[in-house]
């Protein structure tokens, strides 16, 4: 069974960087979309970034420019680089991979950016 575990989460100040990493174990053969997505208290859950097989990034206009997904050979990890935080980045974000036969989700780690 495909797990998900996300790293690199945390209070940063505006204008500053961090990076996300989301780890797949248990079968990542398969899978045709990657990607991160987002959501702030009390708004609903929305993509940020994504990687389809196949095909190229995709990004949310509030981000394109200032954040970059990425994978690596074996496409079991991928990262999402955040620079230029602004305070409307605060959310919980959330690793997500589909495959035919799945639509996994991560526990989610809390990004904070102070202004």
């Amino acid at each position: 069974q495909v797990q998900l575990v996300e790293s690199g989460g945390g209070l940063v100040q505006a204008g500053g960087s961090l990076r996300l990493s989301c780890a797949a174990s248990g079968g990542t053969a398969g899978i045709r979309a990657m990607g991160w997505y987002r959501q702030a208290p009390g708004k609903e859950r929305e993509l940020v970034a994504r990687l389809i097989t196949g095909g190229g990034a995709e990004y949310a206009d509030a981000v394109r420019g200032r954040f970059a997904i990425s994978t690596n050979k074996a496409r079991n990890r991928w990262d999402l680089q955040m620079n230029s935080l602004k305070p409307e980045d605060t959310a919980v974000y959330y690793c997500n991979a589909v495959a035919t036969y799945f639509n996994k989700w991560g526990q989610g780690t809390q990004v904070t950016v102070s202004s």
